[in-house]
């Protein structure tokens, strides 16, 4: 049997530095866990399969969080396609594979939203999963994440691994990209209404017509749900390992708003006066995309984080940066 984490795991956290790993890596130490494992992208190349062989075998870790991968926006996605499907097909393929060679007791996989269908009902429901043709701006990641998820549940079948696979919805918070080419969109607005204000701009340019609408989750609020996952109890856990369905759990807060009322949030937190403008000429992307997370709530988690102070955070966070 076994009940979760102990302070002693050994647990390897894959891409401690991005956005999802820094959370991960801030949750473990909070709550107490003090064997964790941790390689730079210097130090351990993910995609090269002996290396990540001998990683495994020198450090066999416990418990795993795979969190590293190659992510971007819609520019980034649009520009570098095969980079974003190579290099997280690589990762997550040595990385899971290896845990099961060297018997982890738990894996927990982390995707993305993107992996549901361009046109699924909303709120998106875990089994909505290709169901329908995905959007085309990151259709080579998400097929890598999908081809994760798969991973996932086809050792779980074949060799009675416990890998659960997490979709967030879009995330911000602590240690995110803010670069105006390769971020996401809160980040970026972030950035924007900060230099405008700087610079006395009288108004600043949103991409796409404002309208579609996104659901956002403070990064330590997925990170406190991912910990709460993997420290499930072995009845819960195998329900959601299950052999009919992926172990597939949305991971949000099942509220959304507008591009534009999300600008008006950032505008709020940074104390810009300006206004902002629309660019119709750039793509919107899929118009709206919130998860259904009611099989999280059913295990026992909620996100607490809203999103106002999450902004003020975040906005905090980017001044840190500068």
């Amino acid at each position: 049997m076994n009940e979760g984490m102990g302070p002693g795991s050994r647990i390897y956290v894959a891409g401690h530095r991005g956005l999802v790993g820094s959370a991960l890596l801030r949750g473990l130490e909070k709550g107490g866990y003090r064997n964790i494992i941790v390689r730079t992208h210097a130090e351990l190349e993910l995609t090269d399969q002996s290396a990540v062989r001998e990683f495994f075998d020198r450090e066999r870790p416990d418990y795993v969080f795979l969190a590293a991968a190659k992510v971007g926006g819609i520019h980034a996605n649009n520009t570098y396609p095969a980079e974003f499907i190579y290099s997280n097909l690589a990762i997550q393929t040595n990385i899971i594979h290896e845990a099961w060679r060297h018997d982890v007791k738990r894996l927990l996989f982390l995707g993305s939203s993107c992996i549901y269908p361009k046109q699924c009902p909303q709120p998106i429901r875990e089994e909505y999963l290709l169901t329908g043709p995905l959007e085309e701006t990151n259709r080579p990641y998400a097929l890598a994440k999908i081809a994760g998820v798969e991973m996932c549940w086809s050792y779980n079948r074949q060799y009675g691994t416990r890998f659960l696979a997490a979709m967030p919805t879009n995330l911000y918070g602590p240690g995110d990209n803010y670069d105006l080419n390769n971020s996401h969109v809160l980040p970026a607005l972030i950035r924007k209404v900060h230099e405008a204000k700087l610079g006395q701009d009288a108004e600043v340019s949103i991409w796409g017509s404002g309208t579609p609408r996104r659901e956002f989750l403070y990064s330590d609020d997925m990170a406190d749900a991912c910990l709460h996952l993997m420290n499930l109890d072995d009845v819960l856990f195998s329900k959601v390992l299950g052999a009919d369905a992926p172990p597939l759990v949305n991971i949000g807060c099942g509220e959304d708003l507008s591009i534009l009322e999300l600008a008006g949030l950032v505008k709020e937190a940074v104390g810009y006066s300006g206004r902002f403008v629309l660019d119709p000429g750039k793509p919107d992307g899929t118009l709206r995309k919130l998860l259904d997370v009611s099989r999280l709530n059913a295990l026992g988690w909620k996100a607490h984080t809203t999103l106002r102070e999450g902004i003020r955070l975040a906005y905090a966070d980017y001044l840190g940066t500068q």
